[in-house]
């Protein structure tokens, strides 16, 4: 098997793993999230951080990176105007902080466990 194989296979099974569940009280509803995301997905997160635009960032986060328990994204990219402009910006940061978070949650959670 070659490195590239193996690269594959490793992030195969990273993003077919369990969803972390996050329960929002304020929206009543569950947002679920992977532990890793394409690395195109986490390019215009990047982008954006470095440019400043933090705000920004983190409604992209929850954008790209929310799902339903089915694991199909729950937002679609116009929702971006109403996030940015109609969220609360506190729950708009707790959310995209545990998503962001998810991979360190779930480490944490499988090290107490063994």
């Amino acid at each position: 098997m070659s490195i590239t194989d193996k690269i594959a296979k490793h992030y195969q099974a990273s993003i077919s793993g369990d969803l972390k569940k996050i329960h929002v009280e304020e929206w009543d509803t569950d947002i679920f999230c992977r532990t890793t995301y394409p690395l195109k997905d986490e390019a215009k997160i990047l982008e954006l951080q470095t440019q400043g635009k933090t705000v920004e960032a983190l409604v992209e986060s929850i954008i790209v990176k929310g799902r339903d328990k089915n694991g199909k994204r729950l937002f679609h990219d116009a929702d971006r105007i109403k996030l940015m402009n109609e969220a609360d910006p506190m729950v708009i940061i707790k959310v995209a902080s545990d998503i962001n978070n998810a991979k360190i949650d779930l480490d944490q959670e499988t090290a107490s466990k063994e």
